[in-house]
């Protein structure tokens, strides 16, 4: 069979001879056919189990014209808003626009609307009024039950209820995808696929739904915000697929959405088996005169080695999206992906990641994961690494040194990311030593994301000791190695449980080190995160402690400046912050003070240069100056 893109167009589906697709996939995202993009994926693994799909990316949503392009599908549409949650990829935490979209050809922004999910789906609803709608992507995944959007500054219900889909697979989708079209291929009713693992259906009944933990209805949860929290807390413990319980979210007296237990992880065969589907490995050619899909730079020569993340980090979703327990695939997968790339007309030599959400996780944290999955009260690397957690880097440093001994290949880079405490909890310090050698191109970025340990505490990181230690590994091996090379840590400000104190403590500590970094993260309430109920909430879900929140914008802005306290623009808001936390002493003159002294403004910041013998009289002439100006 020869390799193609799948169809866009009515055309090219009557190329391949077909007379109807089984599946029209509606996407936020450029059709772009590499594994890095979850439209990619899903189609290529429908394909491969004999469907016919067609991909519509893009369409305009305000013309019913543009998702009828293939005519009605014989199964089902199925609608993402693409590899981004729509609203992130709009606007900026403090909800500004953006100017660009990666995954958009040309990288133009406003291709795809606001809440992509639901708009796509209504407007489907409006020309075909009873064909099947199975929602998935990250955006669906997040949203799948009651949860708190940042940008209406509201609690909304289920994407599935605004939506008017039917079925909403959430999670990576491989399995439950397959499943959904078997049972609508074999004739059973939309209504009646209930059952299906790593899937959130709407019912008007419990009479079929069992094995069920009922959370507080939609009413409870608007009308007192810790009914949330606790509900929510709820919902994380019951994330991992070995343990979880289905969970039923009552909607009024006869509607209730039902989430069924995850979808259980694929095995590294299941994982090979994706990742060798005969994807083009770059943007459709119809993109070509725009410009091209930028996000794929990034992509193009990298390699997905693994699935999940057992570090757990509270502002992060990945535990309710792919989950605790690590998938990886094999290295004969990966250098066969490689070998695909590396003698590409563009290939200059160096392969920019090999890696995933945590490029240095290579397997499950503990043998029993895979069995009886991950623990629901406890976590792996916080507070401090579980005993039973299996630290070993041999298997992923054997892989990179396959990947640097490929031909054409100059260098192996690793830009997914270091767990910097995974990595310092290793006694041996072999990879460390080999990832300073050949893995880094003069300066590392790596995650401390503070280094007050109360707020290290709410964002579920190790205490800054950890970090500490790790430093000063990394300089030690530098300089046996021979090489000057950097850390670039990524910070973040205004998380939950940080006061001013705390972000001036991050500043000083800045301050210490010399540095002030070029980016900011400003902590960014994204749907189904512990963080973004601590910040909806004020409570930590984890105990119902309250926890202090930075919600006023002033106040995030002051948070932000304090990290960036070296910038001019940012004067004036530290000056505030400091006054507030009761630190003046860090303004003045001496080597531990953030800023200067606030001049008038025909003075320099500097401080101006002083003579030995200055005449009594001069002094009071500029007394008398001031004095006029007062009046």
């Amino acid at each position: 069979m020869q390799q193609e893109f799948l169809p866009i167009s009515k055309e090219d589906m009557q190329q391949r001879g077909w007379e109807q697709v089984d599946f029209v996939y509606v996407s936020g995202d450029a059709y772009v056919d590499h594994p890095s993009f979850g439209h990619a994926i899903i189609t290529r693994v429908l394909e491969a189990h004999g469907y016919k799909v067609g991909i519509i990316a893009q369409p305009d949503w305000k013309n019913k014209e543009s998702i009828m392009v293939f005519g009605e599908p014989r199964l089902a549409f199925l609608v993402s808003s693409g590899n981004m949650d729509s609203m992130v990829n709009h606007y900026t935490v403090s909800k500004k626009r953006r100017k660009t979209d990666a995954f958009t050809p040309g990288g133009v922004m406003g291709k795809r609307p606001d809440y992509a999910t639901v708009v796509y789906s209504n407007l489907i609803r409006q020309v075909y009024k009873k064909i099947p709608i199975i929602l998935g992507g990250i955006e669906a995944s997040l949203r799948r039950l009651a949860h708190y959007d940042y940008w209406s500054n509201k609690l909304k219900r289920s994407i599935l209820l605004d939506s008017g889909a039917d079925i909403l697979s959430y999670g990576m989708g491989e399995r439950s995808i397959v499943e959904i079209a078997e049972a609508l291929d074999s004739g059973i009713a939309v209504s009646d696929i209930t059952y299906i693992d790593g899937t959130v259906c709407k019912v008007k009944s419990l009479d079929c739904v069992y094995d069920a933990i009922t959370l507080q209805s939609y009413d409870d949860l608007q009308q007192d915000k810790l009914n949330y929290a606790r509900s929510f807390y709820v919902q994380y413990c019951n994330t991992d697929p070995f343990t979880a319980k289905r969970l039923v979210e009552p909607y009024g007296e006869h509607l209730y959405i039902v989430q069924n237990p995850p979808s259980k992880p694929l095995s590294q065969p299941e994982m090979d088996r994706v990742y060798s589907y005969p994807y083009m490995r770059t943007y459709h050619p119809s993109y070509e005169e725009l410009g091209g899909v930028p996000a794929i730079e990034e992509v193009k020569y990298s390699l997905i080695s693994n699935r999940g993340c057992f570090g757990a980090c509270s502002f992060c979703a990945l535990t309710f999206h792919q989950g605790r327990i690590i998938q990886t695939r094999s290295h004969e997968s990966l250098i066969s992906e490689a070998k695909k790339f590396i003698w590409d007309k563009d290939f200059k030599g160096y392969i920019h990641d090999v890696g995933g959400p945590t490029a240095n996780f290579r397997a499950p944290a503990c043998e029993k994961q895979l069995t009886h999955g991950a623990c629901k009260n406890k976590q792996c690397l916080f507070p401090r690494p579980c005993k039973n957690m299996k630290v070993d880097h041999k298997d992923y440093l054997c892989l990179l040194r396959k990947l640097r001994e490929l031909p054409n290949v100059k260098k192996v880079f690793i830009r997914s990311g270091i767990r910097f405490d995974y990595l310092i909890a290793d006694k041996d310090d072999t990879f460390f030593r080999e990832l300073c050698e050949n893995h880094i191109s003069g300066q590392l970025k790596v995650a401390p994301e503070h280094i007050s340990d109360a707020v290290l505490q709410k964002m579920g990181k190790p205490e800054n000791s950890v970090y500490q230690s790790f430093t000063k590994k990394y300089k030690q091996i530098n300089e046996k190695l021979g090489k000057k090379q950097f850390l670039v840590p990524y910070l973040m400000s205004s998380h939950p449980g940080s006061t001013m104190k705390e972000a001036v403590e991050l500043a000083e500590y800045l301050r210490d080190l010399g540095y002030m970094p070029e980016q900011v993260q400003d902590f960014y309430p994204t749907p189904s995160t512990i963080s973004t109920c601590m910040y909806y909430t004020g409570v930590d879900p984890r105990t119902m402690e309250k926890v202090y929140v930075p919600i006023n914008p002033h106040e995030k802005a002051m948070q932000r400046a304090l990290i960036q306290y070296r910038n001019p623009k940012n004067y004036d808001l530290v000056l505030e912050a400091l006054k507030i936390a009761d630190r003046m002493d860090l303004v003045g003159y001496d080597k531990k003070c953030l800023i200067r002294p606030k001049q008038n403004k025909h003075q320099q910041w500097e401080r101006p240069q002083q003579t030995q013998n200055k005449k009594p009289k001069k002094k009071k002439a500029i007394r008398n100056v001031h004095k006029k100006k007062n009046k």
